[in-house]
């Protein structure tokens, strides 16, 4: 290349020398431009690893037909079991018993239900037809639950009868006048779902091959409401080829094959169950293990050591519940290998002890929202034991990741807080009939605005600082709560520590960290988290108020919710 770009430059009257000095100053501008690149908070994932360009239903097929024999789902407290070949076959009886109740392609399904395998069988029987899974919080009361039935239009519902304080069928018939929609409802806990199964046998199997040949990746397949803290939820609405491709993605991270055997100890309706669990096992050939109809610390170790699984999921609340029972050190989790904690912030010493001492040396911090299907950085299988407990890991397969400028939308330095922004296959087809909130969050270029706060290290990987609204500002300094729980999780007493923001007259706001304390710890006030910080933290960063706790408030996912936090603080400090 350099004699013709010599010979080039004589043509144009310079001399080799001129031109030599012009491709050293072109050389140097590019590298310079590189550089500026790799300075920016701006990512891209491997782009080596095709997409799936398959539907869920027929991805299961492939899974069916190359494992037939290897167990697929095991529901615990049954004791049901079922092979690749016979889940495959229940769920083809399942979805032609849908297809006999008249559902279209696009018609919406809802569920209401604690996990069990009825869910599993739902979520890929009306994927194979092609009907949109609406999946209801287990926590709705009647209100969130006519709104989501009326707002998304379900036609049909699957619930069980009740759950602990939930009577699902007492809820259905007395918001029954105000869901016009709402044609029938299918109870797993009585002969409803028996009787939709038998129905779909008088259907041939070439009526759900006909349904089949209509449907395509790119189709809505699920809707899942975000648990908005002020105003409706939004239906976050997304297809075939975002849950499935991240389903895979998630689990080939942290390198599960058809021996892998997961403990989902987290809701289905929730994408770490639907998608990062159940996908993420159909497309691998795993095991699915149900330890559970809903979260029990002792039930879900029970699990792990009696069906000798090799990966475990839960939130950061999950696992320190697991860590702080009594007779922790008794269960044998030496089958493990890896799993996931996801959902919120990841306490770096909890993550600590899944490597210690639960055997999970390969355990994963991902990171991601319901719109984006929902993971977006996760951390790697060999990532050093920093990486792995100090970071949610960089970009994932296919996506493309930036640290934004909440104000001017510029990309940030690498190093510096901003927004955390995503673009690729795993972004949402957009929020169920509401093109404004769609537009609001989806940029026109493609970009998924989180809301999070984020920093990218020079290496690429990221991590989260807190939520845009939940930043603090005293007299004019940012904080990131997230940096101040972490450092409360260092105390000796403390299990778990959150941190928000409450008003004060002289610096606008004022630091309230609420902390529970581990069993027969000395009482802990806002002095004593002074001494401990003193010296080790800056002065408008140690919390004014302490508030010790049983538990904070919070939804079924784990997730906390800080909006009421904040209002409870402001209410128990007597700062109205």
């Amino acid at each position: 290349m350099l004699p013709q770009s010599i010979a080039a430059v004589e043509g144009a009257g310079l001399s080799p020398g001129s031109a030599t000095m012009v491709i050293a100053i072109t050389l140097s501008r590019k590298t310079e431009a590189h550089m500026q690149a790799q300075m920016q908070a701006h990512d891209v994932g491997d782009r080596s690893a095709p997409l799936i360009d398959r539907t869920i239903g027929a991805d299961l097929d492939r899974t069916v037909a190359a494992h037939p024999d290897r167990e697929a789902l095991v529901e615990v407290a049954s004791g049901r079991r079922w092979t690749w070949a016979e889940f495959g076959a229940a769920v083809d009886e399942a979805a032609r018993g849908f297809l006999a109740l008249g559902l279209e392609k696009g018609d919406r399904v809802g569920i209401w239900s604690p996990n069990c395998a009825e869910w599993t069988l739902t979520q890929f029987a009306t994927a194979k037809i092609g009907a949109i899974l609406v999946t209801l919080n287990p926590a709705y009361r009647t209100h969130e639950f006519a709104y989501a039935v009326n707002q998304s239009g379900i036609r049909v519902l699957v619930a069980m009868s009740g759950h602990r304080s939930s009577d699902y069928r007492a809820m259905v018939v007395g918001t029954a006048p105000e869901c016009p929609t709402l044609e029938r409802t299918v109870y797993l806990d009585t002969d409803d779902w028996s009787d939709l199964v038998e129905a779909g046998r008088t259907l041939p199997p070439e009526a759900l091959a006909e349904r089949a040949a209509t449907l395509a990746p790119g189709d809505p397949i699920n809707i899942q409401y975000t648990s908005g803290t002020t105003g409706f939820p939004k239906g976050a609405t997304l297809s075939h080829r975002n849950i499935l491709n991240n389903g895979f993605f998630v689990t080939e991270t942290i390198r599960f094959t058809e021996q892998d055997r997961l403990c989902i100890p987290v809701p289905f309706y929730h994408c770490f169950g639907m998608v990062m669990a159940n996908l993420g096992c159909s497309t691998h050939g795993a095991t699915m293990v149900i330890p559970a109809p809903s979260f029990d610390p002792t039930l879900t170790l029970r699990a792990v050591e009696a069906e000798r699984c090799t990966a475990l999921y839960g939130v950061p609340t999950m696992f320190i519940a697991e860590q702080t029972l009594p007779g922790f050190a008794d269960f044998d989790l030496t089958s493990l290998r890896t799993g996931i904690m996801a959902g919120s912030t990841c306490p770096v010493e909890v993550m600590k002890r899944c490597l210690s001492e639960m055997h999970m040396s390969e355990v994963s911090i991902a990171y991601g929202m319901t719109e984006t299907s929902p993971v977006s950085c996760q951390t790697l299988a060999d990532d050093d034991l920093e990486r792995r407990t100090a970071t949610i890991g960089r970009v994932h397969p296919q996506l493309e990741i930036k640290i934004v400028d909440p104000v001017t939308g510029s990309t940030v330095e690498r190093g510096a807080p901003g927004e955390f922004c995503t673009r690729g296959y795993s972004v949402m087809l957009g929020y169920w009939q509401d093109e404004e909130k769609t537009a609001e969050a989806v940029d026109a270029e493609g970009w998924m605005h989180t809301g999070d706060l984020a920093v990218m290290r020079e290496d690429g990987y990221c991590n989260v600082v807190g939520r845009i609204k939940d930043m603090v500002i005293r007299g004019g300094e940012n904080i990131y709560p997230r940096e101040i729980e972490e450092f409360l999780y260092t105390h000796p007493d403390v299990v778990d520590a959150q941190v928000v923001g409450v008003p004060d007259e002289r610096y606008g706001e004022e630091l309230c960290a609420w902390v529970r304390l581990r069993e027969g710890a000395a009482p802990l006030d806002a002095e004593g988290v002074r001494s401990f910080a003193a010296g080790r933290l800056a002065h408008f960063k140690i919390p004014r108020y302490v508030l010790v706790v049983e538990e904070f408030p919070m939804t079924v996912t784990g997730k906390i919710r800080k909006v009421e936090m904040r209002e409870r603080s402001v209410a128990m400090l007597g700062l109205e």
